[in-house]
Order: structure tokens, then C-alpha cells, then sequence
């Protein structure tokens, strides 16, 4: 099976989305085949939220698709209330669609009484009515393990690695930021047939880091900087002055979740980039010049077609399928 072309979910199947990113949830349907169930959010006086879906969910398989990005409160208190109002509703399963899971970064207790967001949260889910979670990019393996419910976790690699297939990569190296994504790196260059380095990273506070040394050979390479996200750019910035003292050639730069936040697109302009990859995990809200963003709805909707009928998720990944 390739390009956009599912075999059809049944007919039990019901589609909602939150206020995070109504376009990704549309194409999602587009690619089903099936509408997009409407829902209606309001505010209270006092704040408060009130979520209703507005479509039948009675002995029907949900899913409920948004990801947890700016306002992240916000759009976490949705979704719980979504996945609350359907199991209200009678729905016989629940799946909530989360692309980006924005507490998967608060996956260790790594100060004095902090709180572990990611394993909190996923409770918190649960608890509200979901069955079943589907993500992409956790950041880390741990995350996957905070759930006791099912979690299909995807992964954007192929769809990365298939935009960079077009060009000449003879004289190109995969460049991870740090060492704790250089699994996801190798797996990357692997795709490509190219090396693999990585920079040795301490991260200072959320958007200072500082790299002490790039480990691998990168001299007078072509560089693609892969990375799971991209929020305040600050680890790629500093990567980039990093490389550029090792004399490499272009630098282009590569991530699942573009999310560029706070002084991030100032950084990536002035970064002299080749060009930056995305997906549409996260709704774009910033203007960068050689931005190139790819299409994971048809990853989730082939996901979601497979929920639905009852197939192999894990196949997913061995299975000679394109996307993108």
C-alpha cells in the first residue's frame, strides 16, 4: 500500500478534534474517508471549560485527536474533558490521538521534589476515559512505560529520510544533538546509508545548553542535524557554532516536532540553515524561510485504520509502506 490510499475503517469509527490543530485532525479524516465529528468548547465566567461532543458516540470506536502544544494547559484540560464526554457518551473505545506529547520531556525525577509530569499526565488520561494512546516521538523509551494502557508510539523517520533521499548524500553525516538521541540518529542515518555523530551535551536550563565536542568524524561534511524536537532552537544553535569550527559544508536540520517557540525563529534564521524539516505534528504559527514540512496523517490515519479493524500496529513499521 503507498501514498494515501487506506482500505476502509468500519463503520463504528467517530472523529473528534480539539481546539490544538483542527487541520491535522481533517486531513487524518480525509485520508479514512470518514467526516470529522463536530465539537463545540465554551468557557465559563469563572474559566472553566465545558466540552461537548456533538456527534453519537454510543457503542462506537473514538478517537479524539490533539496534541498537546501551546497553550498546553489548555489543550490538555480539552482533551480530558473530550475523553470524559465520550465515555459518558457510551463510546466502546476510546483512543486518544496525541502527536506530540508535550510532558514527555518531564520523564525523570532529576531535582528535589519535582513531580514527574509525563507519568502524572498519563494517568491523568487514562483516568478520563482513554483506552488507548497514540504519539509520536516520545523523546524517550521511559515515557512509553509511564502508561498502563496501550500506547502505539510512531516514529517520523521514514517519512524524514524519504525528503533527504532526493538529494546527493555522498558526502553527508547525521549529526545528533546529544547522546540520548543518537539511537534515534543512527536509525536515521541507517535509512540513508550515511555516518553518524553525535555532540556531547549539558543542558544548563530549558533553552541554554552547552556542547563541549562533536564525537565523529564531520570535517568538510554535508551536515543534517536530526533531532525528536525543536522548541527555543537553543541545542541546535549551539551545535551548529559547534560544527561550523569543524569546517563542515551545508548544514540542514531535521525534527519531528517543530514547535518553535519563544526566540526560536530569530535563532534559526540567523543559524544560515540549508534548509529545516518538520512535520505537522504541531500547528505551524511562525514564518521561517526554507521550511519544508511533511505530512504525518497518513502515518496516524493507517494507525487509526488499524485500531479500528483490528490489525497489527507494530507491523506498521516492517511493512513496505510509504509516506509522505
Amino acid at each position: 500500500m503507498t501514498g494515501t490510499t487506506l482500505d476502509r475503517v468500519s463503520s463504528d469509527i467517530t472523529v473528534f478534534s480539539g481546539s490544538a490543530h483542527p487541520a491535522f485532525a481533517d486531513e487524518v479524516c480525509q485520508i479514512l474517508d470518514v467526516d470529522l465529528s463536530p465539537a463545540r468548547t465554551q468557557r465559563f465566567s469563572n474559566d472553566c471549560l465545558q466540552v461537548q461532543l456533538r456527534d453519537n458516540c454510543r457503542k462506537r470506536d473514538v478517537f479524539i485527536v490533539q496534541p498537546l502544544v501551546p497553550p498546553v494547559q489548555e489543550n490538555l484540560v480539552e482533551l480530558l474533558l473530550m475523553l470524559d464526554a465520550a465515555r459518558g457518551a457510551s463510546a466502546a473505545h476510546i483512543t486518544a490521538v496525541i502527536p506530540h506529547y508535550a510532558y514527555a520531556r518531564s520523564d525523570k525525577k532529576d531535582a528535589p521534589r519535582i513531580s514527574i509530569g509525563a507519568r502524572l499526565v498519563a494517568q491523568l488520561l487514562e483516568t478520563s476515559g482513554a483506552d488507548r494512546v497514540v504519539s509520536m516521538a516520545l523523546h524517550s523509551p521511559q515515557v512509553h512505560g509511564m502508561f498502563d494502557i496501550p500506547v502505539d508510539h510512531l516514529d517520523a523517520t521514514k517519512v524524514l529520510a524519504g525528503h533527504f533521499r532526493k538529494r546527493d548524500l555522498s558526502n553527508t553525516v547525521v549529526v545528533s544533538p546529544d547522546f540520548g538521541s543518537a539511537k534515534l540518529a543512527n536509525q536515521f542515518s541507517r535509512a540513508l546509508d550515511v555516518p553518524v555523530a553525535a555532540g556531547s551535551k549539558r543542558r544548563m536550563s530549558d533553552d541554554r545548553v552547552i556542547i563541549d565536542a562533536i564525537v565523529g568524524d564531520v570535517a568538510g561534511k554535508d551536515v543534517i542535524i536530526l533531532d525528536d524536537e525543536i522548541a527555543t532552537a537553543g541545542s541546535i544553535l549551539e551545535l551548529t557554532e559547534k560544527l561550523r569550527e569543524e569546517n563542515v559544508g551545508r548544514i540542514s536540520v531535521a525534527c519531528t516536532h517543530g514547535l518553535f517557540t519563544g526566540p526560536a525563529a530569530e535563532r534559526l534564521v540567523s543559524g544560515g540553515f540549508d534548509e529545516i524539516v518538520t512535520t505537522n505534528t504541531v500547528p505551524s504559527h511562525v514564518e521561517l524561510p526554507n521550511v519544508t514540512t511533511l505530512s504525518v496523517a497518513p502515518l496516524f490515519a493507517e494507525a487509526m485504520r488499524r485500531i479500528n479493524t483490528g490489525e497489527s500496529i507494530s507491523s506498521l513499521f516492517s511493512d513496505e509502506v510509504t509516506y509522505g
